[in-house]
């Protein structure tokens, strides 16, 4: 594509936003203010997670009981305290100004309490009889659902999506005019958001936190400040829509497999609730 090919696609991009501008929060803090994406719908959800995540544990809870453990917590520590690694706050990364000059690219320190097992800490012959256990429960959710083939497959293209997505000419010059805008206020000129979001700089704990250094927090504030300037976030999600759209379309029947997969593990789900919950 030719530079004015593709300078003409990133203001039909922008139009599109400015165009739908009534219904969008003049402010994005959050990937959500973004609005769905159409890969979405084929993908599992955070909601999922705490269900599937709830089933598993009642399902572990009985293995064990089988086993001879009757008082298996629902949600033991382990014996001993694994590290958690950190992850990308939202796949733009930091986008609550707000939140970028109280914590920078971590969080409040509560949020990581909140996060952790609120049952007692498991012993070693519980501990020894876990790996067990949760192959079972694991057995159950997945029953009726081709793992190789079906399972989570729109998480997996996503993956190459997102690699056609980074390599949008678009999206990389809208990654130069927010890299110019933070260098300019005096910070690191990073390739991308989410380099400035992983920057070792911020020295993050076994928790996955940073320490909130002066200099971490001004230059998350200038990151979310130059996304917010250039629509940095905006043209990122159209971008990606726009290649997921053509994916979806390309491996219509593969995605709804994967859908297909998804709704089993669901009605799985719902059943071990209504039967253990």
């Amino acid at each position: 594509m030719t530079r004015r090919g593709w300078l003409l696609g990133a203001v039909a991009i922008l139009a599109a936003i400015c165009a739908s501008g009534p219904e969008r929060p003049e402010a994005v803090r959050t990937a959500s203010d973004l609005g769905p994406l159409p890969a979405d719908r084929y993908d599992y959800t955070p909601q999922d997670y705490q269900r599937s995540q709830r089933a598993s544990a009642l399902l572990v809870r009985q293995c064990m009981a089988e086993r001879g453990h009757r008082d298996f917590p629902l949600d033991p520590r382990y014996p001993t305290d694994p590290i958690i690694a950190a992850a990308v706050s939202t796949d733009y990364g930091a986008l609550d100004l707000a939140a970028a000059h109280r914590w920078g690219y971590g969080w409040d320190p509560a949020k990581s309490q909140a996060l952790r097992p609120k049952g007692r800490r498991m012993t070693n012959a519980e501990y020894a009889d876990l790996p067990a256990c949760n192959a079972e429960a694991s057995r159950r959710l997945m029953r009726g659902i081709d793992l190789k083939r079906d399972w989570l497959y729109a998480s997996e293209r996503a993956i190459e999506v997102d690699k056609a997505v980074k390599r949008d000419p678009r999206l990389r010059a809208a990654w130069d005019v927010w890299s110019r805008c933070v260098a300019e206020q005096g910070f690191t000129r990073y390739p991308d958001p989410v380099a400035a979001y992983t920057d070792t700089a911020w020295q993050r704990g076994s928790d996955g936190n940073t320490r909130h250094t002066k200099r971490e927090r001004a230059t998350a504030a200038a990151d979310v400040t130059c996304k917010r300037r250039h629509h940095t976030a905006e043209l990122w999600h159209a971008v990606r829509a726009q290649k997921q759209t053509a994916d979806i379309t390309r491996h219509r029947d593969r995605y709804a497999a994967g859908l297909h997969a998804l709704q089993t593990y669901r009605a799985t789900i719902a059943e071990v609730l209504r039967q253990l919950g």
